[in-house]
């Protein structure tokens, strides 16, 4: 059985629903899913400040090590200043043994992310992303045209072919839609039929 990585990390709820949605559809598509979340490097004054969310039922991911017992991972962040957020870019900076024996060559990689407006960074996130998984060798899979509720201006709208994407407006209030949802789900299969194929 194919065996899926979804991490992420999220401030106020709005990746981890995503990436609950990302590991729905991998499962549907027959894979064994796991979520873990990259640790909080916010002093703790910031988390309350800001009123990060810090309550969730994924546990912190043990270590880089883990990634290698992956088939696929999908890692969703949100947007700071477009780009991937210093939580996630310091876990994968303490990855490197992994780079450096090619532990993750050829593993299926994809990306999701949530920005405050329709451009407000989504795709250079996805990209900064994306990034890091191509220098650790892997294979990339977007969000394809196939799934068509990115497609259209009669609402915001998240969705890009880089990765699934939600818009949480600047005080946080949108929730992922239906439709946002629906598109991580598509993700999330796609990663899981790409990986069986490439690991049958």
């Amino acid at each position: 059985m194919t065996k899926v990585l979804v991490l992420y990390y999220s401030s106020y709820g709005h990746v981890e629903q995503m990436a609950d949605a990302v590991a729905e559809g991998a499962r549907a598509a027959g894979a064994e899913v796991d979520i873990r979340r990259v640790a909080e490097t916010a002093p703790e004054a910031v988390v309350k400040g800001a009123g990060f969310k810090t309550d969730t039922a994924h546990p912190v991911i043990e270590s880089p090590e883990v990634l290698a017992g992956y088939d696929a991972i999908v890692v969703g962040a949100p947007t700071r200043f477009g780009r991937m957020p210093s939580q996630m870019a310091a876990f994968w900076d303490t990855a490197g043994g992994l780079w450096a024996r090619g532990a993750l060559n050829g593993k299926v990689g994809a990306a999701f992310t949530s920005t405050a407006s329709q451009h407000g960074g989504q795709e250079t996130t996805l990209f900064s992303t994306l990034t890091n998984l191509l220098h650790f060798g892997m294979t990339i899979v977007g969000l394809d045209y196939g799934f068509a509720g990115q497609m259209g201006v009669d609402k915001v709208r998240g969705g890009a072919p880089y990765g699934a994407t939600t818009i949480a407006h600047s005080d946080g209030s949108r929730q992922p839609d239906a439709d946002e949802l629906e598109g991580a789900r598509y993700l999330g299969r796609r990663v899981a039929t790409t990986a069986a194929k490439l690991f049958a």
